[in-house]
């Protein structure tokens, strides 16, 4: 009797690593489509409770919570839901004023585009820099990672020089580098845009939120995320030094780490590596990435 519980639980453990073994596989496999590295998921996020805030805010991040699959049609079997963060003193979302007016350009009639690197409207004026074409991909963390088809993303950063459209001294005329793209059958939305300099006190990053249609991207509180993408540090200190327009952004950048960031600071090592897009391309070619999002659906 004894020998043939023995020889059940030795039966049970193989079967065991079996399985696991086999979900390693398919996990790689589905890996390997999606592009590799490329396909990095971001964390850094704030839900219906990131309200905007007079300052750059502090985080208040909380734990990711993952899930895997082998039928997901995403670019992943496994993803992670992103954290939750500040949407900043800059969203435009309609969660804030600018000289005592609510500023938001959700509503405003050509805000839906790809290409962010112009104002519309009152202004056509474009802005400089270092192009970058970033595509997020969406996928549902509480499902498989399957695609979200017909979501909408809204994205805005800062110019070259550090500055917010609508909001700082000197372009508040402009609402250039923000946009609305609705993301198609596989869960993407590409925006072509320029690299962003960085600002005294924050790590170069780029905001966007989530909404679950173009219908409802009309105010923050149709949100279901709101996240920010860290830049590499080695390929923003390559941009700076050599790009034209980004030397401000050189001193900036020496002064602030991840670590010290008001919002990226309280973030672990894990959950950063998973808010940093991945770049490929140079300062005369310009850079692209594909970011893999984690949204609770």
């Amino acid at each position: 009797m004894k020998h043939e519980d023995e020889h059940h639980a030795g039966l049970q453990q193989d079967l065991r690593v079996m399985m696991e073994r086999n979900l390693q596989r398919r996990q790689a496999l589905a890996w390997l489509l999606a592009g590799g590295s490329a396909a990095m998921l971001v964390g850094c996020g704030g839900g219906s409770s990131g309200t905007s805030s007079g300052s750059s805010g502090t985080s208040s991040s909380s734990s990711s919570s993952s899930s895997s699959s082998s039928g997901g049609t995403g670019a992943s079997s496994a993803c992670v839901a992103n954290a939750s963060e500040t949407n900043g003193p800059y969203p435009s979302d309609g969660s804030n004023t600018v000289n005592g007016m609510v500023s938001n350009v959700l509503q405003q009639s050509g805000v839906v585009r790809s290409d962010i690197r112009s104002s519309f409207g009152s202004s056509t004026n474009t802005t400089s820099g270092v192009p970058l074409t970033l595509t997020l991909n969406l996928v549902d963390s509480n499902n498989s990672c399957g695609a979200l088809a017909g979501y909408a993303v809204y994205l805005w950063h800062c110019t070259r020089d550090g500055l917010y459209s609508l909001y700082s001294s000197g372009v508040q005329a402009e609402n250039f580098l923000r946009g609305v793209q609705v993301t198609d059958a596989g869960g993407n939305a590409t925006f072509t845009t320029v690299f962003p300099g960085c600002y005294a006190g924050r790590y170069p990053h780029i905001h966007f939120e989530v909404y679950p249609s173009l219908a409802m991207a009309t105010l923050y509180t149709n949100r279901v995320l709101t996240s920010q993408l860290a830049l590499p540090r080695d390929v923003c200190s390559s941009v700076y030094q050599n790009a034209t327009g980004y030397s401000a952004s050189v001193s900036n950048l020496a002064g602030v780490t991840i670590a010290s960031d008001n919002v990226f600071g309280d973030n672990t090592t894990a959950q950063m590596s998973q808010m940093t897009a991945v770049l490929s391309g140079s300062v005369t070619a310009g850079y692209t990435s594909t970011v893999l999002v984690g949204v609770p659906a």
